[in-house]
């Protein structure tokens, strides 16, 4: 699984919501006017010997036409923190300000795993600080998935199984993640995408499958839930798979146990 490709593509899709959910200090009043649009990835090189260095999802919120009132968020994701390096994103941060010739910029790291790490870097000596460097962490595995489970930010939504829970509240945690997702997701083809990206970082076991596909049948977006399955399959009987190895591929997609027993029940 490529933890690296997962966020970014939430985040590209959903760029309001992921700046108000994981730098909501500086993010959470944008006003709907202001446009946000992702900016390069790969920066220039100085020299041609030089390798690339590319930032996870740099975005621009624009408040209006004047540039000096644009921010520039850059967002990085560490699965682990022993990979983080304030250096390297302070390199990020200074090579992007002076491409784009802006000096509004936050950084902004996510973390998927908790972990140690530093918030700040100060460079200098002990008359004076000549460097001083911080940015907003956003660390998943200690936020508790119960402030959110009711969220309206469906990145918040999308991410309850990556927050912090009891094991015992691992079922009810993917639950109202799918059920969020159906909740506010109207677009059918992005609703088949996060199902499985909920699942895939849910983990559960067969017994918590079980357990949810119980509790599944209760709810009252069991309808929208499945919704998006029930169109991969006709979508792959269009394209001429066969029912029976349809449901190999189910069996190894990722799809949780209720929905494979959906859909096979429904030959």
């Amino acid at each position: 699984m490529s933890h690296d490709q997962n966020f970014k593509n939430f985040i590209l899709d959903y760029p309001r919501a992921a700046l108000e959910f994981f730098a909501w200090e500086e993010a959470g009043n944008i006003p709907p006017s202001a446009r946000i649009t992702p900016v390069r990835q790969e920066q220039l090189k100085k020299r041609l010997g030089d390798r690339f260095r590319e930032l996870d999802t740099p975005l621009l919120v624009e408040f209006s036409r004047e540039k000096k009132q644009a921010v520039l968020f850059i967002l990085e994701e560490e699965t682990e923190t022993r990979y983080f390096s304030i250096h390297r994103l302070i390199h990020y941060c200074v090579d992007v300000a002076d491409l784009l010739n802006i000096t509004r910029v936050v950084p902004v790291v996510v973390f998927l795993r908790p972990g140690r790490y530093s918030l700040s870097l100060d460079l200098g000596t002990e008359h004076n600080t000549y460097l001083g460097f911080r940015f907003i962490a956003c660390d998943l595995g200690e936020i508790p998935a119960v402030q959110h489970i009711e969220s309206r930010n469906i990145v918040a939504r999308i991410n309850l199984p990556n927050m912090r829970h009891d094991p015992e509240q691992r079922v009810e945690v993917c639950l109202r993640a799918q059920e969020g997702l159906a909740e506010l997701e109207p677009d059918p083809n992005r609703r088949i995408k996060y199902v499985d990206f909920i699942a895939q970082y849910a983990n559960l076991t067969e017994a918590e499958q079980v357990q949810y596909e119980q509790r599944l049948q209760q709810s009252s977006y069991k309808e929208a839930i499945m919704a998006p399955v029930q169109q991969a399959r006709e979508e792959g009987i269009q394209q001429g798979i066969q029912p029976a190895f349809f449901k190999i591929v189910v069996a190894f997609s990722g799809f949780t146990l209720a929905s494979q027993c959906w859909l096979i029940s429904l030959d």
